[in-house]
């Protein structure tokens, strides 16, 4: 047994002859690398006085002189460019910038050879020069997919500008771009050196993409915490329009606890399994129709709405089972709606598609179901008996809670004007 740095490896080697006098030999290694990454908070990160990208990860500091590949999605570019790039020229970094569209639509191996040879141009030094991704999380992906590829293996920093980026694409280790019809078909675990999560990003999104985020804000809430759940049901609204900027002292504990504790559970989750060595994970919540569902009705569908709708129907699911009692449905479904997130598509009428989506999923999770169902609310348990008949009631269940939920908030518009 020998080790050195990080690793321990392990080495047997034993000779087995099969014939006389001609030798077999075969050798075992066993090697452990330790991973470490950050995830650290920060707040108006490109403020010309702010020094938390330059010393706030000791693995990845930045001095004057340095020089760095920025890959930038091209609205975020729109919108903060200028300051961003005069943050590095004020610090005497040397950025090399290049804005790229990202979105579900190109997220595919052409935006990955895009950053590839970015890389090459750039002549990167692969020890000493992580690349700096700024965007969403399908940049994230994209960069984080090219630079665990690039020279087996190339450092980089996330900083991620929107919701879901800050508390889902942003704080994991998976890297990933869609193939064909299947959603993230290539990728790697591939974890960044630091992501910085800084709110002040959202200030420019829009509603619909906050509301995007808060799908998988809610997707640990109705997993891991009922407290969580009653932040977004008393909050939620409130956190939306103010864009999470805690504008008031009302809203800014609520924003930073929303934020701050979904990113504590999710790691909570994917710390002891990074590799998914477990194949049971609960933060496969609102994950087993909706990459199908978003595949198939893109670009109509986000992300987080195909897994709102997910989380819908396995909650109605849930109540056909007995584990959700229909108090907690009606809560569920109208926080969903509350937070401007879907219960519904059309798409889901789409003759055999729930079905075709459960035959894929139980394909990648080793020919299981392992279908992560809630009970009640801020727990869950795991399914490998979900038939195609309880997937129908569970549709027509939520088509006709759907209807209703229209109908009361267009009578209780109608009053109120």
């Amino acid at each position: 047994m020998r080790s050195a740095a990080s690793f321990k490896l392990g080495l047997s080697h034993s000779s087995a002859p099969t014939v006389p006098d001609a030798p077999q030999s075969t050798w075992k290694v066993e090697a452990v690398k330790q991973i470490e990454y950050h995830v650290i908070a920060a707040r108006n990160l490109f403020a010309e006085n702010n020094t938390q990208l330059l010393d706030g990860c000791s693995a990845a500091p930045l001095n004057a002189g340095d020089r760095r590949l920025i890959i930038i999605d091209a609205n975020v570019d729109r919108i903060h460019g200028d300051r961003i790039r005069a943050y590095f020229e004020r610090h005497g970094i040397e950025g090399s910038f290049l804005p790229m569209r990202a979105d579900e639509a190109v997220k595919e191996w052409s935006s990955v050879i895009r950053v590839v040879d970015a890389m090459n141009a750039f002549n990167i030094d692969r020890r000493r020069e992580p690349v700096i991704a700024i965007g969403g999380g399908v940049l994230l992906d994209v960069v984080g997919f090219a630079a665990s590829v690039y020279r087996r293996g190339t450092p980089y920093i996330r900083i991620p500008t929107t919701l879901i980026g800050l508390v889902d694409a942003g704080v994991g280790v998976k890297t990933g771009v869609n193939y064909g019809m299947g959603k993230n078909r290539l990728g790697t675990y591939s974890p960044a050196m630091a992501t910085f999560v800084d709110r002040a990003f959202l200030a420019t999104l829009d509603k619909r993409h906050v509301s995007n985020g808060l799908a998988e804000i809610l997707k640990m809430a109705l997993i891991k915490s009922v407290e969580l759940f009653e932040l977004l049901e008393t909050f939620g609204p409130q956190l939306i329009d103010d864009r999470f900027q805690g504008t008031s002292s009302e809203l800014d504990i609520p924003a930073t606890q929303v934020i701050a504790e979904s990113i504590h559970l999710m790691l909570e989750e994917l710390q002891p399994n990074l590799w998914e060595a477990c194949l049971e994970r609960c933060v496969d919540y609102g994950h087993t129709f909706s990459p199908t569902l978003e595949m198939k009705a893109l670009p109509a569908l986000l992300h987080g709405e195909a897994v709102s709708i997910d989380m819908a129907l396995t909650s109605a699911l849930g109540f056909l089972r007995g584990s959700v009692d229909s108090r907690d449905l009606d809560r569920i479904l109208s926080v969903m709606y509350a937070l401007g997130l879907p219960i519904w598509d059309d798409v889901l009428a789409t003759r055999g598609l729930l079905d075709a989506a459960l035959e894929d999923t139980v394909r990648h999770r080793d020919g299981h179901q392992r279908l992560p169902l809630p009970v009640g609310i801020g727990g869950h348990h795991f399914a490998n008996d979900v038939t195609t008949e309880e997937i129908a009631a569970a549709l027509a269940l939520l088509a006709r809670k759907n209807t209703e939920i229209r109908t009361r908030d267009l009578t209780a518009t109608k009053v109120a004007s």
